[in-house]
């Protein structure tokens, strides 16, 4: 009977808790909806209080003839972390201070045309409010990132960015949430208005970028990837159709260039191209590459972005572009393949 009793609670047990599970889900979802609307909020009302501070705070750091260093603890020199790698990466030399190394020896860091960022959602930081007398001393500006403009730290800033927010989106209050979102958004707002006022171009974004996907697509260009010299399908508009269809099998291109008696560009010949003077009946033992080529194939300059080609191809649903450099001077043919192969794609 025990055994019995045992079983009979195995096979009813699975119920109550499959049905548990979904009121548990949903009142995650809203939970999870409610903290995205706090925050979210946060953000948008950040928006109203942009004014002359905040001009004033991209001045000091366009004027910046060192490097722009930010400090702050806890979550708050987090978000410092972000926003100096978010500076570095778009044209500002900057770095993350951590306020108790500093006061402990690292203030060694800091130098007269420096401007220190100090993040404090309280304002009354110790670690931070430490630094303050020595910033001064050395006549380096101070731009305040708080949530209390009546603190400490707001008075004693050259300028003071107001990051409050109404509540932060833990139900205790008590964890940075909306509060730290908030400076980090700020931080991005910063940060972008002096990559516009310093004028930095996506050229200048790829020298910081040099790695990985992004780097590759920031900075290699068509003449790093085209096939040229004795890779490049080239026939002379007077061959035979026979001979361009052995040129372009040779070249593995799936085209190839033609070119009159002075080597400029009189055209391509494709895949399709063939395709289609078959479908027509025609014969190959009676006509030229000439004949064949399609006389205004789609080009693109040596010095143009891979980016660029890959996004002509996308427009015209080809795979090859034909390199130009100079009026109908061919330089080379870029292929999708290739694109494909560095990752640029």
């Amino acid at each position: 009977m025990g055994r019995s009793r045992k079983i009979t609670g195995s096979a009813t047990s699975p119920t109550p808790k499959r049905a548990a599970r979904r009121p548990q889900q949903d009142a995650s979802v809203q939970e999870g909806r409610r903290v995205l609307e706090i925050e979210a909020r946060a953000v948008q009302e950040l928006m109203a209080r942009l004014d002359d501070r905040f001009a004033s705070a991209v001045n000091f750091l366009y004027e910046c003839q060192g490097k722009v260093v930010i400090s702050g603890m806890g979550k708050s020199g987090l978000i410092g972390q972000k926003i100096a790698a978010t500076l570095a990466s778009t044209g500002t030399p900057s770095f993350f201070l951590h306020p108790a190394e500093g006061v402990h020896g690292d203030l060694g860091m800091l130098a007269r045309r420096d401007v220190l960022i100090a993040i404090s959602n309280s304002g009354e930081t110790q670690e931070v409010l430490q630094l303050l007398p020595f910033v001064k001393r050395m006549n380096i500006p101070v731009v305040g990132m708080t949530g209390k403009m009546a603190s400490t730290l707001a008075k004693n800033s050259d300028v003071t960015l107001d990051v409050s927010v109404d509540e932060e989106a833990c139900p205790l209050g008590l964890a940075p949430t909306a509060s730290t979102t908030a400076t980090l958004a700020m931080g991005d707002a910063l940060a972008v208005a002096l990559l516009q006022k310093r004028g930095f171009k996506q050229d200048d974004f790829a020298q910081f970028h040099p790695g990985g996907t992004l780097g590759r697509r920031l900075l290699v260009k068509v003449r790093d990837l085209m096939q040229h010299g004795d890779h490049l399908p080239r026939v002379r508009d007077t061959v035979s159709g026979a001979d361009t269809i052995l040129e372009m099998t040779s070249k593995k291109l799936g085209m190839t260039t033609v070119v009159n008696a002075k080597g400029a560009l009189y055209g391509i010949v494709t895949d399709g191209d063939l395709r289609r003077f078959i479908q027509a009946g025609g014969d190959f033992s009676k006509v030229t590459a000439g004949d064949l080529a399609s006389r205004q194939p789609k080009t693109i300059g040596p010095d143009e972005l891979a980016t660029t080609a890959v996004a002509l191809m996308e427009r015209f649903s080809i795979t090859a572009l034909v390199v130009l450099e100079g009026p109908n001077r061919l330089a080379g043919v870029i292929h999708l393949h290739d694109l494909l192969k560095h990752g640029i794609v």
